[in-house]
């Protein structure tokens, strides 16, 4: 698997491995301790939720809004490894306030492509 270089608005940057796979199930395996059940019970959870915090973020009619509602996708698409959908969350809660408006529909839609494919994959595994 190849490496790459991962660039988060904060300015910090690290390697890891390039995810092959939407979702991470070695991570999310460390995270569960290797329990199955509780595995499919916080994908389950992740389907849900993402579901729920891309409509806040549609209906955001705030920049504080939409950075509280990016930050919880952000936080749990980590939960499970979905990387680039935590990638594509951490891209638009560091909108600025000039940039909120530009950017906010091309933002929206990265993430709706990205929380697709992993509830896709996720949907494969049961």
């Amino acid at each position: 698997m190849a490496t790459e270089t991962i660039h988060l608005p904060t300015g910090i940057s690290h390697e890891r491995r390039a995810p092959s796979r939407p979702v991470d199930l070695v991570h999310l395996s460390h995270y569960t301790l290797g329990e199955h059940t509780l595995e499919r019970e916080v994908l389950e959870r992740f389907c849900t939720q993402s579901a729920m915090y891309l409509e806040r973020l549609r209906e955001a009619p705030s920049d504080q809004q939409w950075k509280d509602s990016a930050h919880s996708l952000k936080c749990s698409a980590q939960v499970i490894g979905a990387w680039r959908t935590a990638a594509a969350a951490a891209h638009a809660e560091a909108l600025s306030r000039a940039a909120f408006s530009e950017a906010r529909c091309a933002r929206l839609r990265e993430l709706e492509s990205s929380v697709h494919e992993a509830k896709a994959y996720i949907r494969s595994l049961f």
